[in-house]
């Protein structure tokens, strides 16, 4: 993979590997079953580079999911929409270099009997409709009437591809259904669903695919594909891997707010509001400029201003509209313009023409910071520079405006800028709308994302913010503790303890902290595998004595008699057998420790009998099953090691490599230990809509950030928290407070296990800073209703964190409501601890053990 994976990728990548093995497992035992799995994420989610990942394993493997090759896999890509496959393709090709010449697009004439395996194959409906060359004159039930002849001499049928295909013992063909991009603005031919069916079920000599592979946005989705096909009755379904849209937002690789403008009266404000997402467009550049400058980045992110335009836009209005853009923004070049309208050709609105760019070019041509577009925009392809949009189409087309900004939401160093609410926001002006109509918007921007993901994601909707800025009455030593408080990262379920060490080892060394770490660690894992030796000599023997030896059998008959006699034979293994057993060795000690130990071992290494011991030596070792264990034991300790001794070091290094050793420190099945960063600003509403008319919301000083006059709105609070609050405030030692943000490494993070196991982020609402006789202290206060079903989960997780880390912190405290009065936990005290973790819900917790707030 050209791409480190997210963490909620690569659990989503190790989960449908395994259900793509049962499947496998399912489809060449005795009943031949064939099976679906599919894989639901939300838009952005990066469901490609999650496919690049799991097609990567099936070809070579991965140790990381413990997966080995299927050198019979073949998969076939199928959609509705060629030009989406194109673009699906050009996709892999960026994630995968492994992939890039093992990708085919399905074209006539195609002279292949069979798919090769380790291919992936792009298909789409229209290649299979009767009129196609691929199946001119058969529909695989036979040959059309008047069709006895197949198509321009090709002596079979794409049909007949499948067939010999899918027949092949050898062969196992996975059809990936790729429903992510359905509901776009595209319409299905009406006879997909024909067409599906028999491809997927199967018809006439033509046998069912083995394994269907189901990509989409929601899992409703994928089930109405499959029922308009028919295709459930017949195929067992073994799970649906559904990625957490929370996880997502929290990995930093889409945008945090959304912010919409649109006019509060009515009247003609296209100009001035363009004239706005200019400024806006303009102002972005800078920041990213400054941004890059502080940081050392070699080029900075080039923002776009996206003008989406009605399907037949008045070319004198578009004309308009580029002449408004060019008088506001006089230094762009000339070449600053393009679309990527349907007709596929420059296109001329006055004096201007407009050159043409295929949706996929345009995050990579940076030269561009103007694109027009319609609403095939909205389709298959992502532009994470693309950061301002405004939209001159009609106030009823708010599905197309929702559309567009799933195009636009990934942020544009697939990492979040920390604390930056600026360059963490994708920014949507509606010269067009109203607030009744904008309402609607912000209703299919998350209401829609709600009822199919079940749950919020906290990405936010804001309409005209204010920024908050560094709040200049918060002391100094406030700020210097926020940096020093701990924080946790979310455990991986997929975590593999010596990749992380050798990423950990590449970054010291490529920082100069440890400059030759690599090395370092290699001989730290060399020595672990002599201990083993050592310790274990008698099962190292028999182990390579296993190596050296290859067993059989054989079954002796008597025809006469009838008699049968089993037995065992064994001959000394050949180099061939060796090298195998070494290689299976690679995927228990990796391949890169495998190799060093080879030269550690190898005192001679022109010596073939030195070398062949070494590598039985490995391939011995490997077998034992106490050698991973320890190598991973011994990983984590010396990662755990060089992240504690050069913790302060790499506070030092520009944001990027911070957020490299931030997802280095991530790698791991337990919660890790973090520093947050320094929030830089916040984009907060601050009045609030009430029909036509607006009040401004409540305010409070001392917050971290805040207004020019030092205050903070805070009507978006609910009572409990505007209570919690006012509490804190009247205490009289309260030096600043911060309302902990839902994203991000400026964000208190603690992990937690809900009911099920899984680890989940918890991010209490409140810190508070006071200031005592020691100095200035952190309080976590969280008022979180004791009646919500993951109440006890986070009650038990804030806990665990005060028994690690409660002396870094004043007070560490959870409140509810409980029969009309607040009650609050104190989870610095360990009867309160011992109390939560054997209660059976959170509200007897409370009654138990709380006290009065």
């Amino acid at each position: 993979m050209r791409f480190t994976l997210k963490d909620y990728q690569a659990d989503a990548v190790g989960d449908t590997l395994a259900e793509l093995a049962d499947a496998r497992e399912f489809y060449h035992g005795a009943r031949k079953r064939v099976t679906s799995v599919a894989l639901t994420a939300t838009t952005g989610a990066g469901k490609t580079v999650m496919a690049a990942g799991v097609i990567e394993a099936l070809f070579w493997g991965n140790e990381d999911f413990k997966t080995v090759p299927d050198p019979g896999a073949i998969v076939l890509w199928f959609s509705d929409d060629p030009s989406l496959n194109q673009q699906t393709r050009h996709r892999l090709e960026q994630a995968s270099d492994r992939l890039r010449n093992r990708l085919v697009t399905v074209e006539h004439p195609f002279r292949y009997r069979k798919l090769r395996p380790g291919h992936v194959y792009f298909l789409n409906t229209s290649k299979l409709s009767r009129n196609s060359l691929l199946v001119r004159g058969h529909d695989g039930d036979g040959v059309l009437p008047g069709m006895e002849s197949n198509p321009d001499t090709v002596p079979f049928t794409f049909w007949d591809t499948l067939r010999n295909t899918v027949e092949d013992e050898g062969t196992t063909l996975y059809m990936v259904l790729d429903e992510a991009h359905r509901g776009m603005g595209r319409r299905a031919s009406s006879d997909t669903p024909t067409i599906v069916k028999r491809l997927i079920n199967g018809h006439g000599t033509v046998p069912p695919i083995p394994i269907v592979w189901g990509i989409s946005a929601t899992v409703k989705r994928f089930e109405d594909a499959m029922s308009a096909a028919e295709v459930q009755d017949n195929r067992v379904h073994l799970r649906t891997i559904t990625v957490d849209p929370v996880r997502i937002q929290e990995s930093g690789l889409l945008k945090d707010d959304i912010v919409l403008d649109f006019p509060a009266e009515t009247g003609d404000f296209n100009t001035v509001l363009l004239r706005r997402g200019v400024r806006k467009v303009k102002k972005l550049s800078s920041a990213w400029a400054e941004y890059a400058a502080d940081q050392n980045e070699p080029e900075p992110i080039e923002p776009l201003l996206v003008l989406q335009v009605p399907n037949k836009p008045s070319p004198a209005e578009v004309a308009s509209a580029i002449d408004v853009i060019r008088n506001e923004w006089p230094e762009i070049g000339p070449d600053a313009f393009a679309h990527v309208f349907g007709d596929h050709t420059a296109q001329t609105f006055g004096t201007h023409n407009v050159p043409y760019i295929s949706p996929e070019r345009v995050q990579d041509a940076t030269y561009i910071r103007v694109l027009l577009a319609k609403d095939a925009i909205s389709t298959g392809w992502d532009c994470p520079r693309a950061e301002v949009m405004v939209s001159f189409r009609p106030a009823e087309d708010e599905t197309h405006i929702t559309q567009l900004l799933g195009r636009m939401i990934r942020t544009p160093l697939a990492r979040r800028v920390e604390g930056d609410d600026v360059l963490n926001s994708v920014e949507c002006i509606l010269p067009r709308f109203n607030k009744a109509t904008a309402s609607r918007v912000l209703e299919q921007i998350m209401g829609n994302d709600l009822s199919e993901t079940g749950g919020g994601t906290g990405q936010r909707v804001l309409i005209d913010p204010q920024l908050m800025t560094p709040n200049d009455r918060v002391p100094d030593a406030v700020w210097a503790l926020f940096t020093e408080l701990p924080a946790e990262t979310l455990p991986r379920k997929h975590a593999n303890p010596m990749k992380r060490l050798t990423s950990l080892a590449h970054a010291l060394a490529a920082d100069g902290l440890v400059p030759e770490a690599g090395r370092i660690a290699h001989e730290r894992l060399h020595g672990v595998l002599n201990g083993l030796a050592a310790q274990y000599r008698k099962e190292l023997e028999e182990a390579e004595s296993d190596v050296l030896t290859v067993v059989g059998g054989s079954v002796r008959g008597h025809a006469r008699y009838g008699l049968r006699a089993d037995e065992a034979w064994t001959e000394v293994a050949d180099d061939r057998a060796i090298q195998e057993a070494f290689r299976h060795a690679t995927r228990t000690v990796t391949p890169d420790i495998a190799r060093t130990y080879i030269d550690h071992v190898a005192s001679d290494a022109d010596d073939e009998d030195v070398l062949r011991d070494a590598h039985v030596r490995v391939a011995g070792l490997a077998t034992l099953p106490q050698t991973r264990p320890a190598l991973d034991a011994a990983a984590d300790s010396l990662s755990s090691e060089w992240l504690g001794k050069h913790r302060v070091a790499v506070k030092t290094l520009s944001e990027s490599r911070q957020s490299l050793y931030a997802e280095i420190t991530a790698m791991s099945t337990d919660p890790q230990l973090i520093s947050m960063a320094l929030p830089k600003n916040r984009q907060e509403e601050t009045r609030r809509a009430f029909g036509d008319a607006t009040e401004m919301l409540d305010q409070r000083p001392l917050h971290l950030l805040s207004d020019e006059d030092g205050m903070f709105p805070v009507g978006k609070l609910n009572p409990d928290e505007v209570q919690v609050l006012d509490t804190e405030i009247q205490r009289g030692d309260l030096v600043a407070w911060y309302r902990n943000p839902t994203g991000g490494r400026d964000s208190m993070s603690i992990a937690y296990q809900d009911s099920h196991g899984a680890w989940r982020t918890l991010r209490p609402d409140f810190l508070f800073f006071v200031n005592g006789l020691s100095g200035v202290r952190a309080n976590i206060v969280d008022p979180h209703g004791s009646w919500l079903p993951d109440a006890l989960p986070k009650l038990r997780g804030l806990a665990r964190f005060a028994e690690v880390y409660g002396e870094s912190f004043h007070r560490i405290e959870s409140i509810s409501r409980i029969d009309g009065q607040l009650r609050v936990l104190d989870l610095t005290l360990p009867e309160v601890r011992k109390v939560v973790l054997d209660a059976i819900d959170a509200d007897s917790a409370y009654r138990e053990f709380s006290v009065a707030y």
